[in-house]
């Protein structure tokens, strides 16, 4: 039975939170925001991902017959709330930045304004499903750039955390940067390009390694990429492929070799320097064997001859890092025809959130660089170039700088579904690679090191700060 659509896909104090404001008839508009706390792996940047698929689920999101069955066993919740989810659909309006962007702590990524309990109840949804696609993508664009920006292979489907993992990862991975993925439903499903080469299994099938590689050749002319390290790398694997290689360079086709095992920066010069003695100059090399960002940086500065980079387990689970931060906040409700500001206050400062309704503004400079990105009141601040602001840091209300905007001031938050029903049609796959490919070179490399990176400025303007310090003021002042 299909669950992926399912609104019990929710944790289970958003239920019984809803059955209390329909008892309490708290029904009027809130707006709530999703933002994350801190970049992942001590990183730079992360890259915002999994909206395509949220907007989808939010578009069939309901309680089926079977849900509201379960859900009365219970014994807790009753009829008359029963019947309320019987309709329940998400009827309100939502923002987002556009999939693919690079993002920063704190600033929001969506934005959502609509009855209360149908906010409530999409929380976890939301952030099951943008957290983990936007941690990969932010992984993989991290491998990405170690690259080079060359040809990185997703090859994780087997490690990954179950088949859901495995597609949202194969997704979100290719929005990160990666050429194509193991994965051949995510390739059906996705329209991503599929890759492989060939396992040990199938050079210990045949008598012989030549013989293995003679008969992958035969079949695969086109496509034919030998694993050379099933006996030995050196005295087998690339005597046999040169051998083969060969015969297929006689035909007018190119092959590879792939590297899965031992001291490969060592591996792929010995190998290179085989191919060359051999004439077989365009002949690739593919190295895979648990890699990450920080090895194949190493293996890029030391000048290491490879061509492409199958990265699996430490792409597709997150490797060093288990989650992406993402949080889910109340920011304002309406009340009385008025919109009340609402913010959490917390004994770790970190943890205190921004209030009101909020815009996000991408401020350039004359060279279309990235400078900042600014939190503002929607619909009650303006950025404009030329004009000289003050930017606040959104927590260290003391800190500040002052800018003159000789660049663009983009908003990043746009709107996705207006009243429950989508305002277009979003990009599909490629053209979010394409965008988030874009993104990155709008940003000094100092922001993409892998270690110490630059901290990019978020900051808030004078008026949402004020705004801020007044509800602290009251608050501290009702203590």
């Amino acid at each position: 039975m299909s669950t992926e659509n399912s609104a019990l896909l929710t944790d289970f104090y958003a239920l019984t939170m809803s059955q209390g404001y329909f008892r309490k008839k708290i029904s009027g508009k809130a707006v709530f925001e999703m933002f994350f706390r801190r970049q992942p792996y001590d990183g730079g940047f992360s890259i915002f991902a999994g909206l395509g698929p949220l907007l989808e689920k939010l578009a069939s999101f309901s309680f089926s017959a079977e849900d509201i069955e379960y859900l009365r066993g219970l014994g807790i919740f009753g009829e008359d709330f029963l019947d309320y989810l019987k309709n329940f659909r998400f009827r309100g309006t939502l923002w987002a930045v556009d999939e693919g962007t690079v993002v920063f702590p704190l600033e929001p990524l969506i934005r959502l304004e609509g009855d209360i309990i149908e906010c409530q109840m999409i929380e976890a949804m939301l952030l099951n499903t943008i957290n983990f696609q936007s941690l990969i993508a932010t992984k993989t664009a991290r491998v990405w750039l170690a690259s080079g920006k060359g040809r990185v292979m997703e090859f994780g489907l087997r490690r990954a955390q179950g088949p859901d993992g495995a597609l949202s990862a194969a997704r979100a991975s290719y929005i990160g940067g990666a050429w194509g993925t193991s994965n051949a439903l995510a390739g059906k499903i996705y329209g991503i390009p599929v890759l492989g080469t060939m396992a040990h299994s199938w050079v210990m099938a045949f008598p012989g390694e030549e013989e293995a590689f003679e008969a992958y050749a035969e079949i695969y002319p086109d496509k034919t990429i030998f694993l050379i390290d099933t006996y030995d790398t050196l005295k087998s694997g690339i005597v046999n492929a040169v051998k083969v290689g060969k015969k297929l360079a006689e035909k007018g086709k190119n092959f590879g070799v792939r590297l899965d095992s031992g001291d490969i920066h060592y591996l792929a010069l010995e190998c290179r320097k085989r191919l060359d003695e051999a004439g077989l100059h365009d002949a690739t090399i593919t190295v895979s064997n648990d890699l990450d960002e920080s090895i194949i940086q190493t293996l890029s500065i030391a000048g290491a001859p490879i061509d492409s980079w199958g990265v699996g387990t430490r792409m597709v689970t997150g490797g060093t890092d288990a989650a992406f931060t993402g949080v889910y906040k109340l920011t304002a409700r309406h009340e009385g025809g008025k919109i009340i500001p609402v913010m959490k206050f917390s004994d770790n400062p970190e943890k205190t959130t921004t209030p009101g309704i909020k815009q996000v503004w991408r401020i350039k400079d004359s060279a279309g660089m990235a400078v900042t990105d600014v939190m503002s009141i929607d619909n009650g601040d303006t950025i404009e170039e030329g004009k000289k602001y003050s930017f606040w840091h959104p927590q260290a209300d003391y800190r500040h700088f002052k800018h003159v905007v000789e660049g663009s001031a983009e908003v990043l938050l746009k709107k996705r579904i207006a009243e429950g029903k989508s305002c277009g049609t979003e990009p599909d796959l490629a053209e979010i690679r394409l965008h988030a490919a874009a993104n990155l070179e709008c940003f000094d490399q100092s922001y993409k090191r892998l270690l110490n990176p630059h901290v990019y400025k978020v900051s808030v303007t004078e008026n949402l700060r004020a705004m801020k310090l007044k509800l602290l003021e009251n608050h501290l002042g009702d203590l």
